[in-house]
């Protein structure tokens, strides 16, 4: 759950971003099932932990936490050009 800049400079392919504090208001009509597989990640990994419990307390039953993306060791994209 990061910021749209962030998500700018590099982010996971195929990831959405729906930022922490927007959440609740846009998790369900961005992802509507609540069994699908949701893997979530921030910059260093700390907003990820309070997005995943988020997640579950709304309903959500697959989500895993991948912790930051600084750490992250396979591909990213950038939207920066």
């Amino acid at each position: 759950m990061r910021t749209p800049e962030k998500y700018k400079e590099k982010h996971i392919p195929g990831s959405i971003l729906i930022p922490v504090d927007k959440l609740q208001q846009k998790v369900e009509t961005q992802i509507k099932d609540k069994n699908a597989t949701i893997f979530v990640y921030c910059r260093s990994g700390n907003r990820s932990i309070t997005t995943t419990k988020i997640l579950v307390k709304l309903g959500y039953t697959n989500v895993y936490n991948l912790g930051g993306i600084k750490t992250w060791q396979y591909e990213t994209e950038s939207d920066i050009y």
